[in-house]
């Protein structure tokens, strides 16, 4: 894996929010065509670690670099991560009222890419991601996430990813309440979106997703830490005893 080209390095991060430490000096690289799962209880830094990788205003980064494709980001805004091709799908999607997922996405698209995209090749684009993850095509015309279910939003954060085909993927504990129906198509989006120049940085409580997607590797935060690092069997071995041996480690 150490051959491959690096999608994400990070350097010693520290990162507070109001004064509080929540990630504690943390050193992370993932590979491009990489998907790393990273794992830990509620608490433990793990959203905290996505929304500092994308820029979070409230996530002060008092020590510490993050370099995508070899690039510093560590003091870049949102959208300039976004442009050079870092994407999180969040836990909690937000409602956009007035704002319909096509016309969002032709925009977003279009800062992405730096140029228009003509009207064909955008319609074509998005019905084919649509059919993919099993969205109803008259949603494109529907205010984004305004009065969706918890499974609609999810799949709406996927058909933004695949749209946009992110060099890193950050992919916020999009299992979290879904059905296992919709588990199984957000997985499937999940795994479109995987190849040899994209990464993935998986975010999640449970193996339950990851019997779906499979990983390269996995890590175990603890208390803002990356305490454990494996292959697919750590999941095994966190089934089996949970994560109490592993805060006892760090304890």
């Amino acid at each position: 894996m150490s051959t491959k080209r690096k999608a994400l390095t990070v350097e010693g991060l520290r990162v507070e929010v109001e004064g509080k430490e929540v990630i504690k000096e943390l050193s992370l690289n993932i590979y491009a065509g990489e998907r790393l799962a990273l794992m830990g209880p509620n608490g433990s830094g793990k959203s905290s670690l996505s929304n500092a990788l994308v820029g979070h205003p409230s996530y002060e980064i008092t020590q510490g670099r993050i370099y995508l494709n070899g690039e510093d980001i560590t003091d870049l805004s949102v959208d300039k991560r976004a442009k050079l091709g870092l994407f999180l799908a969040m836990q909690y999607p937000v409602a956009i009222p007035g704002v319909s997922v096509a016309n969002f996405l032709r925009s977003v698209i279009k800062a992405q890419r730096g140029k228009e995209v003509s009207i064909r090749e955008f319609r074509s684009e998005l019905k084919n991601n649509m059919e993919f993850l099993e969205i109803n095509k008259s949603f494109a015309s529907r205010y984004i996430n305004d009065g969706f279910s918890g499974g609609e939003r999810k799949k709406m954060e996927l058909l933004q990813m695949l749209m946009l085909k992110p060099r890193l993927a950050i992919i916020d504990e999009i299992d979290s309440g879904l059905d296992v129906d919709a588990l199984k198509i957000v997985s499937n989006g999940i795994s479109g979106m995987c190849g040899p120049d994209n990464a993935m940085l998986l975010i999640t409580h449970y193996r339950r997703i990851l019997d779906y997607v499979p990983q390269d590797r996995v890590c175990v935060m603890i208390n803002g830490s990356i305490v454990e690092t494996g292959g697919p069997e750590l999941v095994d071995e966190i089934e089996t005893k949970g994560y109490e041996w592993l805060q006892k480690k760090v304890a």
